[in-house]
């Protein structure tokens, strides 16, 4: 995997221009005693996105952006795929890939976008649409894609964020809808593995990694297991923090996390006022800034 390469991808199409608040963001900071975890969603809270989310929750016309993507990467599209769409035909191998999953029995089903795109590849490749060559690896193809439709950045004092975090002597975990790329957004940006950053692999849970994407409760009852073996845990040790009402905050809470609402990106602020989610459950907090959550918890992390 051309890591250099991939992360040179990230960090040239970041998003451009500030982090703009949401016009009813208003900050609700009551005092919490007893926090021993931090635990975060990534987009829309640690990075803010092109869409607001990672790219797989929209379907938008991406049709141009697939053609730069083969082209560029050694891939001929041949003269009988003028009037196809390219976006169209990914998004065909997802809700594939998805279909498998809810046969299953999985209600919220997630992909691994690698086997996606190894399959889509291939079939363009079966059916003629694309020429022989030898294009980049299928991670180098997600990434340049991704890159192309979701330019993200950091929210503003995350670095400085997760450092005092650390000093705190907090333990640092995700839980997010996300691929294999999402960890190098930290390295990209930040300029050290996640690892480093402090946040503990035996405790992060991906939904690629899990092929089961929010709002199921499963991967917020992963998570509590994991902080629970190895931490010694409780949810209600572990403040979560979210800019989803329903993906987040909703099966949070059901978990027994404290959880705060992230309101501090117009992009990605999903309150969904017509989910129960909205209507029902409200966040111990809300923060607009990441560094309120300093001022949420004790300043020992709780004891």
């Amino acid at each position: 995997m051309n890591t250099n390469k991939q992360l040179s991808l990230i960090t040239q199409r970041r998003q451009r221009g500030p982090v703009e608040l949401p016009v009813d963001a208003a900050p609700r900071l009551p005092a919490m005693t007893g926090v021993r975890a931090v635990v975060f969603d990534v987009y829309g809270t640690l990075f803010s996105s092109g869409v607001g989310d990672i790219s797989l929750a929209t379907e938008e016309n991406r049709d141009a952006a697939i053609r730069g993507v083969l082209t560029e990467n050694g891939l001929e599209i041949a003269a009988s795929a003028s009037s196809l769409r390219f976006d169209e035909a990914l998004h065909a191998v997802i809700h594939r890939h998805q279909d498998k999953r809810r046969a299953e029995g999985i209600e919220y089903p997630e992909v691994d976008i690698r086997a996606v795109w190894a399959d889509f590849i291939r079939e363009l490749a079966a059916s003629g649409q694309i020429g022989p060559g030898a294009p980049a690896e299928i991670d180098t193809l997600v990434i340049d894609y991704e890159t192309r439709v979701n330019p993200t950045q950091p929210m503003p004092g995350l670095a400085d964020l997760l450092a005092q975090l650390r000093t705190r002597g907090l333990v640092l975990s995700i839980i997010s809808n996300a691929q294999f790329y999402t960890p190098l957004l930290f390295e990209a940006f930040l300029g050290k593995s996640i690892d480093a950053l402090g946040f503990c692999p035996k405790c992060n849970t991906w939904s690629y990694a899990e092929l089961e994407g929010k709002p199921s409760q499963r991967l917020y009852q992963l998570a509590a297991e994991r902080l629970q073996a190895h931490h010694g845990l409780e949810p209600q040790d572990c403040l979560y923090i979210g800019n989803d009402m329903r993906n987040d905050i909703w099966p949070a809470q059901a978990l027994g996390f404290r959880t705060a609402l992230f309101a501090g990106d117009r992009l990605s602020l999903r309150r969904r006022a017509e989910h129960p989610a909205g209507k029902d459950v409200r966040p111990d907090a809300e923060i607009i800034e990441l560094v309120q959550i300093l001022q949420l918890i004790s300043p020992a992390g709780g004891s």
